[in-house]
């Protein structure tokens, strides 16, 4: 007897698979790290803000 069909929604049964379902970690992306983000964006703002300061005390 030939193998049931299985329905294009569907996922075909696997022979001799022993793993079990598991829950996958989702991806954080940009958020992964955002105390880095936040670091990289206080930084530039006190660099900027060091450069008008500078200007403004050479003046």
């Amino acid at each position: 007897m030939s193998a049931r069909p299985v329905m294009p929604e569907e996922t075909p049964s696997v022979e001799g698979s022993t793993a079990e379902a598991h829950q996958e970690r989702p991806d954080g992306g940009i958020w992964e790290h955002p105390w880095f983000f936040l670091g990289l964006i206080v930084v530039g703002a006190v660099l900027v803000a060091g450069f008008f300061l500078a200007r403004v005390a050479g003046l």
